[in-house]
């Protein structure tokens, strides 16, 4: 029942530390190995992570970071036959292994199991709106996707050819979650923590340009490029509540462009100004609060935009070797 514990990072010298040091506190009395899996730190990550019995990889500088490419960094250098997946920023419950892997003794037809998310970044717009968002994907019981890690089966990954798709800048964990699901592999959510997130304590719209200079934001376009032609195609696009937001938000921005052609000279643009106030007057009532819906609705335009980027972005072989290198290796 031991575990290989992954712990993707990148410029976390802040968290790393304290992350590690809580992952080496839950496997006690379980058994298993760490794993810090760097996509090209330049700050003190690798040096701090070294300071611990861990082993730490990190990707070779010509190959560019990806939210896909850590965990399968990680994945390749892995051993035990359960695989617990977290982030550098990120502090394991001392109690959800135990629970987690009694819950997949228990339940063979399992590929993964989780806990909540327990979010402690309450500055930033981005974490606060996710904090409050009710998802499917967040409730109890079965989930379509293990969002924030969670233990997986080493057998069930095998089965569907790796853990994360390297060329995913975002979706990866629903990506793997319709991966396995079509293999009839359930995932579930327990309900207890399994760990606390601080997440980036930056201003949430210099988080959003960040996340669209890294390529993050095409996440949901390259989900679908690398499910196009597979059988999981149909099962993914009906399940993904996303595709039917940025379908609307598309139609939406069809008909601000549309407007004032169609209309007497300035009564197109009043109309669209009116949708654009009505729009984020709907998000702001839902939020509770005009800063989260004037954040939302921008947020959706990023994601909008970003979509057919990801789309037509090229592809590598997600199961290939990743090129990179030990840093520090344990016995």
């Amino acid at each position: 029942m031991s575990v290989s514990v992954i712990l993707k990072a990148l410029n976390e010298e802040a968290r790393i530390g304290p992350a590690v040091e809580s992952v080496l506190a839950a496997l006690e009395g379980i058994g298993g190995e760490v794993i810090v899996a760097d996509g090209g730190s330049r700050d003190r990550t690798l040096a701090i992570a070294a300071r611990y019995p861990v082993r730490v990889v990190q990707l070779e500088p010509a190959i560019a970071p990806s939210c896909g490419i850590g965990p399968q960094l990680g994945f390749q250098y892995s051993r035990e036959p359960f695989i617990c997946l977290m982030d550098g920023d990120m502090l394991l419950d001392p109690g959800f292994l135990p629970d987690a892997l009694a819950y997949l003794a228990a339940n063979p037809g399992a590929a993964g199991v989780t806990g909540h998310v327990v979010e402690m970044n309450d500055t930033s717009l981005e974490y606060v709106r996710r904090g409050r968002r009710v998802s499917p994907e967040n409730r109890i019981g079965d989930i379509d996707r293990m969002n924030g890690g969670g233990l997986y089966r080493r057998a069930a990954i095998e089965q569907v050819g790796y853990l994360s798709d390297r060329n995913l800048h975002g979706y990866e964990e629903f990506d793997l979650g319709v991966r396995l699901r079509s293999r009839g592999w359930t995932l579930h959510r327990l309900d207890r923590s399994f760990v606390r997130h601080f997440g980036h304590a930056i201003n949430a719209y210099a988080l959003l340009v960040r996340r669209w200079k890294s390529g993050y934001l095409r996440g949901i376009g390259e989900l679908l490029r690398a499910a196009f032609g597979k059988p999981q195609w149909k099962q993914l696009v009906e399940e993904l509540p996303e595709l039917k937001l940025w379908g609307a938000v598309y139609l939406w921005l069809a008909g601000m462009v549309v407007l004032p052609f169609l209309m007497p000279a300035g009564l197109g643009l009043a109309i669209d100004a009116a949708m654009i106030a009505a729009i984020i007057g709907l998000m702001s009532w839902r939020q509770r609060s005009l800063t989260l819906g004037l954040y939302a609705v921008v947020a959706w335009l990023f994601h909008a935009a970003a979509l057919p980027l990801g789309f037509f972005h090229g592809r590598k072989a997600p199961a290939a070797w990743i090129d990179s290198r030990v840093v520090q290796d344990t016995p």
